[in-house]
């Protein structure tokens, strides 16, 4: 079925969070992102979101960059043109280096409106077979009282994943004591890089809090790091922030970097790539879930669909609309229903926009 690109459009969204995000790298208090939405020659329309953050505290691009390269560079290209399938939009692309975030959000827009030109709810198109997705949710504070409260909330909302936020400066007594009052729940560590060569003791000692696994406790190309940590904790390794293309799925795996992999489209570049490095660590035996980046809901409802592929056996990072924002641009609001997100029948993402 050929799908004519008629006309491609990109919209500013703005709004405060509930509660501040709080890292090792950043305090997010209000999330700006891009809405793109692509329109064929039938009316069809297809949404994509942008992930990148105001400034590049977590990838070197930028909302700014992103709009100035979707604006200039990327909607001129795909703009009138003609494709047989939506995997055909990121090789089209090849030509403009890097800037994946822009791509994907853009790429992923495509593949809604053909899966709504095909009649068939996006997660059904890619293959997926899990139409109850299970939800998780972050909890990104340093103070102790409020950590506690906030994993209580989680657990009382009935979540079945928690990931906290650690750093060098973590008290594993404190997140021991934390976990051990959740036995029925997952517990992930994000460390988002925090760790050194140096500060590798300070990681061990987390080692017995009880985390299903440490996510990303070395930068991004600290690929011997890993390796050891791998071989040496009882926690598994997981890595997120590292991979960022098909090359570095196959690294992981080759160095033994980890048993445990985030995938995130935005800094893949969309569903074309997303689905290869999936592929390649479903055959490898890697362990898969999808990561968040504090997104609104047509984002969310792009992951949710990849989060039903087979294969993908950990709880990622789906949180209720409610749970950032006071109202999110789609509807239905995203719903957690007894620890699960139940998936739409509805054609493509399944959620009407509002922009």
């Amino acid at each position: 079925m050929e799908l004519t690109l008629r006309k491609i459009s990109v919209h500013e969204i703005r709004q405060p969070l509930k509660r501040p995000f709080k890292t090792y790298l950043q305090e997010v208090r209000e999330r700006e992102s891009l809405l793109v939405v692509v329109k064929d020659r039938e009316g069809g329309v297809g949404y994509g979101e942008c992930v990148a953050f105001s400034t590049p505290w977590y990838t070197e691009e930028t909302v700014a960059s992103c709009l100035f390269v979707l604006k200039e560079i990327l909607m001129p290209l795909l703009e009138g043109k003609t494709f047989q399938h939506p995997r055909d939009v990121f090789p089209a692309l090849s030509a403009v280096k890097g800037n994946r975030m822009a791509k994907a959000a853009i790429e992923t827009a495509v593949w809604d409106l053909y899966a709504k030109r095909m009649n068939r709810p996006l997660w059904q198109l890619v293959g997926g077979t899990h139409p109850c997705i299970s939800a998780g949710v972050v909890v990104a504070t340093n103070d102790a009282g409020h950590l506690a409260k906030e994993v209580q909330r989680a657990a009382q909302a009935g979540y079945k994943r928690v990931k906290l936020k650690i750093n060098r400066e973590s008290d594993p007594e404190q997140l021991q004591h934390v976990i051990s009052q959740y036995p029925h729940l997952l517990f992930f560590g994000d460390a988002n890089g925090a760790f050194t060569a140096a500060s590798y003791d300070k990681l061990c000692k987390l080692d017995a809090c009880g985390f299903t696994l440490i996510e990303q406790p070395f930068g991004e190309q600290e690929w011997e790091l890993h390796a050891k940590a791998n071989e040496e904790l009882k926690t598994a390794i997981c890595l997120d922030e590292s991979i960022s293309s098909f090359e570095d799925a196959e690294r992981m795996v080759q160095m033994k970097a980890g048993t445990v992999a985030v995938l995130k489209m935005g800094r893949l570049g969309g569903w074309h790539e997303t689905l290869r490095v999936y592929e390649w660590f479903h055959a490898s035996g890697i362990h898969m879930w999808v990561g968040g980046m504090i997104e609104f809901g047509v984002s969310k409802a792009h992951n949710l669909a990849l989060a039903s592929l087979p294969g993908i056996d950990l709880p990622g990072d789906f949180p209720a609309s409610h749970h950032y924002w006071e109202q999110d641009i789609i509807s239905p609001r995203i719903e957690v229903v007894q620890g699960e997100i139940q998936l739409s029948d509805e054609s493509g993402i399944g959620y009407e926009v509002f922009i």
